[in-house]
């Protein structure tokens, strides 16, 4: 079995919160059109130039075991934010950093734990309600939103607002890295996966050794 630390009460609270704040530092700066980029070094490859927070936080891992509990924590929201929203990675790192470092603030002070988690979830019922009431639709505006995301480079927002048009709302678009200094946007009907077929007794064209299925199940 092995060896576990264990660490308790304000010990603990601090090593976690000295994680958190490890992270959050690193993946704050790059929060916004004018944030920053962040540098990451590769164990094989060349270094990683990167503006996406989710990406910053994946690469860090602490030394110490507890700060990095913490730091996973918030990675953890993070990543989730990146699976619900598509975005926000980094503003939900800083919101989770602020919220466990002002809520250790009130615990020590002797506020109920409880107490206080639903003091926040009162307040962010609140707040997300005022944001919603002003909120505006982007239906047409979808080339501002991605020239924003894409670092205020206009040609990127409209490519994307281009492939957006192409697929639309309930399409799926997926990034990847050229060859070349040219950027193209390509549209694949259907669905398309980068494998051959299982076995030579499905081929439908032994001439071109391909398959072409009407209607097939998809499972």
């Amino acid at each position: 079995m092995a060896v576990k630390d264990l660490a308790f009460d304000r010990e603990a609270r601090t090593s976690l919160l000295s994680g958190v704040e490890k992270l959050a530092s690193a993946v704050k700066s790059t929060l916004g059109p004018r944030g920053r980029n962040a540098v990451l070094d590769k164990s094989w490859g060349g270094p990683t130039v990167t503006k996406d927070g989710v990406t910053v936080a994946e690469e860090i891992e602490l030394r110490d075991s507890f700060e990095n509990m913490g730091a996973r924590l918030v990675r953890e929201a993070a990543s989730k934010t990146s699976d619900k929203a598509g975005d926000g990675t980094t503003t939900a790192t800083v919101l989770a950093e602020a919220l466990f470092r002002n809520g250790l603030k009130y615990i020590a002070a002797g506020v109920d734990a409880n107490a206080l988690v639903r003091g926040m979830r009162e307040a962010t019922s609140t707040v997300v309600a005022n944001i919603e009431s002003l909120a505006r639709p982007v239906e047409d505006k979808i080339e501002s939103v991605a020239t924003i995301s894409a670092n205020n480079d206009p040609t990127i927002g409209a490519i994307m607002a281009d492939a957006f048009s192409k697929v639309g709302k309930d399409g799926v678009i997926t990034v990847e890295e050229g060859k070349g200094l040219k950027t193209n946007v390509e549209v694949v009907e259907g669905m398309q996966f980068d494998r051959g077929y299982l076995s030579p007794y499905f081929v439908t064209d032994p001439e071109r050794m391909e398959v072409t299925l009407e209607e097939p199940y998809i499972l």
